[in-house]
């Protein structure tokens, strides 16, 4: 099978511009976000509109903004993309059903808190389809595999392949909570994370075998669209 060559292109200004990105990407956006959304949000259907069309927004900023750090990566792997379609279709067909499968599995288990982001969807897609699609199914899985995937995994892949896909796996799955946590003043979500490592390792699973942060948007669209239809 294809394994690309995992030597960074990125030039050192481009690291340190990717690192800055990143960080903020973690700590600073998402309370800016919180700030614009208190603005836009007013009462019934007319607010949850606007709540959506500010997260399509912010989300379609971000990607700018990452396209724009990491233009050259992107461009790299939209070429992988279409050379090696067979392999990258591959990935996405074998994240689909195995992550699918682990996910309906391990929702099934007695946490102690309930899992907030599909109703969230749910409640999102009922009031404000258009958005929430757009959100879902695109904005969301380009940001965070470009963030995760493209960056995060393909620098510490250059030092340690396992390290690499353990740490990111386990990052991401943690990533995707920790805000209820902090929010709710409960560390109980954080078990939580639980029910996306399968997502998650899948997704890195999907860049090392397949090599673009593209394949790795439309198995993470797929994966989101399946919480989507279950709830």
């Amino acid at each position: 099978m294809f394994r690309r060559n995992w030597k960074s292109e990125l030039s050192p200004s481009a690291r340190q511009r990717g690192t800055v990105l990143f960080l903020l990407y973690l700590f600073v956006f998402p309370r800016l976000n919180a700030w614009f959304q208190g603005l836009a949000m007013g009462e019934g259907e007319k607010g949850e509109l606007l709540m959506a069309e500010a997260n399509v927004v912010y989300y379609a900023v971000l990607f700018l903004l990452a396209l724009f750090t990491f233009w050259s990566q992107l461009r790299r792997d939209l070429v992988g993309l279409v050379d090696w379609l067979p392999e990258n279709l591959y990935a996405i067909l074998a994240g689909l059903v195995a992550a699918g499968g682990l996910r309906l599995l391990l929702q099934r288990l007695p946490f102690p808190v309930a899992d907030p982001i599909p109703m969230q969807y749910a409640q999102e897609y009922l009031l404000a389809p258009g958005p929430t699609l757009t959100l879902v199914l695109l904005l969301i899985p380009l940001v965070e595999e470009t963030m995760y995937r493209g960056f995060l995994y393909g620098q510490l892949r250059e030092y340690s392949k396992p390290m690499a896909m353990i740490l990111v796996t386990l990052f991401y799955a943690v990533s995707m909570v920790w805000r209820y946590a902090w929010d709710f003043g409960d560390p109980r979500f954080l078990l939580l994370s639980v029910l996306y490592l399968p997502t998650s390792a899948a997704l890195t699973l999907c860049y090392e075998n397949g090599g673009s942060v593209w394949a790795c948007t439309v198995l993470h669209g797929g994966l989101n669209a399946l919480i989507l239809f279950i709830v």
